[in-house]
């Protein structure tokens, strides 16, 4: 079994690539909606989110964990890897970023640009990975109104489509834009219509990657049967409705995780509460 880890809905655009590259693989899918989303949020706490949830994945039996958030991918992917699956480990964790800088760097004459969260940007980690592979120029900005837009469901309003071109404002001269946040694919008529850069969505190849590595690594997971199992740190009925749009059909029932005393734990019903709180 796969674990696919996203700090909410954005990472199920890349599970519907990785199932459809991987049909005969299990996977569960974990969206940490319930303290997303990351873009704005400090180091350390993404550190901790990210640890809590990577933990949450190998305790449910996954051996090879995909991040698919850019911004932890970004972030905290290399200590993520040399707290679990340093030298001799039998686990394995893997990003989108080294995947989003080779199909960028093969796609693009010179010139690319990057559209991603705050966090994600101020890393700095894909140009660094831009230009391990290449000498082009990089024009990097932030767009943290982008995902919230998405996550209302507005992606196909008039105010999404300004949004877009106003952050596209300046970036004429790239001829690539490497969208480096999950939501940004269901803006993608809206970056055609704004530019006439070539607009590359990185998940695509991010699975092909997979489907290359797991053939060279047969021993950290086997075909199953196709299931999916999802958890959600947020509202698992609302996580459903969202779903469809992101992952292109209906999810299973979504199991409900709390943080409790810095772990992820399952809890069978969300609780809701309303008005003022005394503890």
């Amino acid at each position: 079994m796969i674990g696919v880890y996203d700090s909410g809905f954005g990472g199920l655009t890349v599970l519907r690539r990785l199932r459809e590259a991987l049909p005969e693989r299990d996977f569960l899918y974990l969206g940490d909606t319930g303290r997303g989303p990351y873009g704005g949020r400090d180091v350390n706490s993404i550190l901790d989110f990210a640890e809590q949830s990577v933990d949450r994945l190998f305790e449910e039996g996954c051996r090879l964990i995909v991040v698919a958030c850019n911004t932890v991918s970004c972030v905290g992917l290399r200590h993520l890897q040399r707290r679990y699956a340093g030298p001799g480990s039998t686990r394995r964790i893997l990003g989108v970023s080294i995947p989003a800088a080779e199909i960028a760097v093969a796609t693009s004459a010179g010139h690319i640009g990057i559209l991603a969260t705050h966090r994600t940007v101020a890393s700095g980690t894909l140009p660094v990975e831009i230009a391990k592979l290449g000498s082009h120029r990089v024009t990097q900005r932030a767009a943290p109104l982008l995902a919230p837009l998405v996550e209302e469901g507005w992606e196909t309003t008039d105010i999404a489509r300004l949004t877009v071109a106003r952050y596209l404002e300046g970036l004429e001269g790239v001829d690539t834009l490497l969208l480096g946040c999950t939501h940004y694919p269901l803006l993608l008529p809206a970056f055609e219509a704004a530019t006439t850069a070539r607009v590359l969505d990185p998940a695509p190849y991010l699975a092909k990657r997979l489907v290359a590595w797991l053939a060279a690594h047969p021993g950290f997971d086997a075909p199953g049967t196709g299931s999916l199992r999802v958890l959600s740190t947020g509202d698992p009925e609302s996580f459903r409705r969202h779903a469809i749009r992101f992952l292109g059909e209906d999810l299973p029932v979504v199991r409900h995780l709390v943080a409790e005393s810095g772990r992820l734990t399952h809890r069978a019903t969300m609780e809701i509460v309303t008005g003022q709180v005394l503890r």
